[in-house]
């Protein structure tokens, strides 16, 4: 109980903002204001310290030899799966597969699973809020197989259609792939209910984990879904890391994904046989450095507390949902309640968002203008592009005054 309401206890952002070099920086001679967490966050001193030492003190190949450096980096190698698996509560680290992003984990999922399991008329079940890693894949499967994909729907707020599911899911359903936290709208989806949902007919399901692991507690285990996937670089780790966590029956049954050094056990020129797990899924060289400092990046969050990041974010997005909503200029998207991620989706009613974006910049306030990987979900909300602020653990209220103060500006000089 009293570690539960430690856990509760606020962060210190100007304190945090301290460990992140590039908060140093100016931009145009201007302190930088970065609303664009969704699609990296910074890195701490921490992070960029054992990617250097690993280099300076470690750096062999692992797995391949005796040596004192190739030992010491295959521990540490390893050690970052075990943090990987703990931190998302996975109960053997051997589900823990490292891969460049969360679109390689899908990727891997769609070949090695997908490609050898799916038939003609079997039926997947996406979301119309996927991102497009979350939805590509699974056309190359429609196109290649002849599977059938189905789509969920959202209300006018931006929440799941959870009513059609008993619709849309039967017999015939044999994957079920959603997005956990939207990097659109910033929507939190009850992936539990969708997961009990998909059980009821056999149906595997694949969790889209790479906007919830960084801002809020997830456990696999209690979730009760067959695959998920993050990408490192939005956990505060390196970029070009991710991992996918499979259920160990199901991966060790799985095709390889790719094929060579370091996933094989045996290979003679009539055949070969695949490594054990995670390895069979990991061939050639990895990302050795980026793995670790993967690995210490879930150190530094744990060490923060994600409950703590969480309730962090939800008071800056609700705040600036509250000081955007005083002007009837902005026409904003996305539930209105707090259980959302720290993202804000907008507009400025008569100007294009990337001169917004543009504007912005010129003040050292960094967001993104575009489309946000999701095409489909963008043109359900009746547009084609948007500005998204997205926030993290080290953003701040005084930040947020900064940003609605340019955003005045903006709509002065329209």
């Amino acid at each position: 109980m009293e570690k539960h309401k430690v856990a509760l206890e606020s962060l210190d952002p100007y304190r945090i903002r301290n460990d992140f070099p590039i908060f140093e920086r100016k931009i145009r001679g201007k302190p930088l204001i970065y609303f664009d967490n969704a699609a990296t966050s910074q890195k701490p001193k921490s992070i960029i310290e054992v990617e250097k030492r690993f280099y300076e003190e470690t750096n062999a190949n692992i797995h391949r030899a005796v040596h004192t450096l190739s030992y010491e980096s295959t521990v540490l190698y390893e050690e970052s799966h075990k943090k990987v698996a703990n931190f998302i509560g996975a109960k053997n680290w051997r589900e823990i597969i490292f891969t460049r992003n969360a679109t390689e984990s899908i990727n891997l999922v769609a070949y090695g699973w997908g490609l050898h399991n799916l038939r003609k008329g079997d039926e997947v079940l996406i979301t119309i809020m996927e991102h497009h890693s979350n939805i590509v894949p699974w056309q190359m499967l429609r196109d290649q197989k002849g599977i059938t994909l189905k789509i969920l729907d959202i209300d006018d707020e931006g929440r799941l259609k959870l009513d059609e599911l008993p619709r849309l899911i039967s017999e015939r359903t044999k994957l079920v792939s959603v997005i956990h936290a939207s990097n659109v709208l910033g929507t939190v989806n009850p992936v539990r209910h969708v997961i009990n949902e998909a059980k009821k007919v056999g149906a595997l399901v694949l969790v889209d984990a790479a906007q919830s692991i960084p801002h809020i507690p997830v456990n696999v285990t209690e979730l009760g879904c067959d695959f998920l996937v993050a990408s490192g670089h939005k956990m505060l780790g390196p970029t070009g890391t991710g991992f996918l966590y499979g259920r160990y029956e199901i991966l060790n049954e799985m095709e390889p994904f790719l094929y060579g050094g370091d996933m094989i056990e045996t290979v003679t020129i009539e055949k070969s046989t695949w490594n054990e797990l995670p390895w069979k899924y990991e061939a050639g060289t990895p990302n050795i450095a980026g793995g670790i400092g993967l690995g210490a990046a879930v150190d530094y969050l744990n060490r923060i507390g994600v409950e703590k990041i969480f309730k962090h974010e939800r008071e800056i997005v609700g705040y600036s949902l509250e000081r955007m909503s005083d002007f009837p200029w902005i026409e904003l998207y996305g539930p209105r309640g707090n259980d959302r991620v720290g993202v804000v989706l907008f507009n400025i009613s008569g100007v294009h968002p990337h001169d917004v974006a543009g504007i912005l910049d010129e003040e050292g306030i960094a967001v993104r203008s575009g489309h946000h990987c999701a095409q489909p979900l963008m043109r359900r909300l009746g547009m084609d592009i948007a500005v998204r602020a997205s926030f993290y653990l080290y953003n701040t209220k005084e930040e947020v005054d900064k940003f609605v103060e340019v955003l005045r500006e903006v709509r002065r000089l329209f």
